[in-house]
């Protein structure tokens, strides 16, 4: 550190990572809104926090809070939009403005019980998407589940394909920056991305089983959605270029059981590659939403390009250690997460959790990473766990 011995901003610490320099600590930074909005709902949010802003809540745990905001939005050119709710119309809208395509759950009533079904009209056809909302997920703090995919039938695939060739970008940079002003030096606000094409497809436009069907059966089909959805990220990232941010994030919800190693050099590694260099001639760091096991696809992520996971979870989350992904990633990608849920519930003895934070600060020493739970914060989470890690990491100088 220089002259200034003021501790460093948990903004300050993640950008050092990122940008290859020293912070002064290891920054540790996720995401608490689950866990404050479903004790909220349930009423077993603890008082001291009752009443407290997330930013004043993230200050009270000593977490950096961490935000991830589409910097842009999809204006779904032709489309006739409709909606209800529990069997009544909600929504109505032409050519609507969506966060991302074709999850449009930002059209959803999220604090409410019930089901909603939306209506995507085209003169070639419509899309229907079905939203469910549970009492126990508002308990966990979640979102709303999709229950019906866009691409169920062969007469899908012609819709898909209107809506992505005249879809258009929406920059909300402005906002973007709003909400990483409000958000201030104590967090780091992501801009993140939609996923790469497979895993779109994968995850957005069909349920995981008929995709699987799908690639084998209508190869086709499935090939000309794949150019389609690299043509819309590649502009994307295009149109990003006037977005001064030093990070982007591709949401891809990665796991390897789904995306493996044989999908993932034929879909998913040349589809990195290519993307990590555009975002580089930028001047951008790249990472991906890595939230899943990861075990089979440790060695090919270290050749994608990307300098960041985030997310990364270890035991006893997935199968395998977090020194095993330690040791095949000595040269990048930068681990985001390493802490896993688990260890922050009752059921797991409070000794075993201090002995593997005090073991993972030990294994890392001052190799670069960015501490966060994989995936984040929940409801069925001890804070004061999560306050102690934050007061462990900032009492381990570098």
């Amino acid at each position: 550190m220089s002259a200034d011995t003021r501790p460093w901003s948990m903004r300050e610490r993640v950008r050092a990572v990122l940008s290859g320099q020293k912070p002064d600590r290891h920054p540790f930074i996720d995401r608490l809104e689950l866990w404050q909005k479903g004790l909220s709902h349930t009423g077993g949010l603890p008082p001291e926090y009752a009443g407290l802003s997330l930013n004043a809540v993230h200050e009270k745990v000593g977490i950096g809070r961490q935000k991830m905001q589409s910097p842009y939005a999809l204006r779904l050119r032709g489309v006739e939009m409709t909606s209800t709710f529990n069997g009544e119309p909600f929504a109505a809208e032409s050519e609507p403005v969506v966060p991302r395509f074709p999850d449009v759950d930002s059209l959803v009533p999220q604090e409410r019980v019930g089901e909603t079904h939306i209506r995507l009209d085209t003169p070639v056809g419509a899309l229907t998407v079905e939203y469910v909302m549970l009492e126990e997920m508002l308990a966990a703090g979640a979102r709303c589940y999709l229950a019906k995919h866009p691409i169920t039938s062969d007469d899908d695939y012609r819709v898909v394909e209107y809506i992505l060739e005249r879809i258009e970008f929406v920059p909300q940079f402005d906002h973007f920056r709003a909400v990483q002003a409000h958000i201030g030096d104590i967090g780091y606000v992501i801009p993140m991305m939609e996923r790469i094409p497979f895993q779109q497809l994968l995850i957005d436009y069909f349920d995981s089983v008929s995709f699987f069907y799908a690639l084998h059966d209508n190869p086709t089909a499935i090939a000309r959605l794949l150019t389609l959805l690299d043509e819309k990220v590649s502009d994307t990232i295009g149109r990003l270029a006037d977005l001064d941010e030093l990070y982007v994030e591709i949401g891809d919800n990665l796991e390897g059981a789904m995306t493996n190693p044989n999908l993932f050099r034929q879909y998913a590694l040349p589809a990195y590659q290519r993307y990590t260099e555009m975002l580089h001639a930028q001047g951008k760091r790249v990472g991906s939403h890595t939230d899943g096991n990861l075990h089979s696809l440790l060695g090919l992520l270290a050749q994608s390009g990307l300098d960041v996971c985030e997310s990364v979870a270890a035991a006893p989350l997935v199968p395998y250690p977090f020194a095993e992904i330690w040791a095949a990633w000595q040269n990048g990608p930068i681990i985001w997460g390493g802490i896993p849920t688990p260890l922050l519930e009752a059921r797991i003895p409070e000794e075993e959790m201090r002995a593997y934070v005090e073991g993972l600060l030990e294994t890392v020493g001052d190799r670069p990473i960015i501490f966060g739970v994989s995936d984040m914060v929940l409801p069925v989470n001890d804070i004061e766990r999560v306050a102690w890690i934050a007061q462990t990491i900032e009492a381990y100088p570098l």
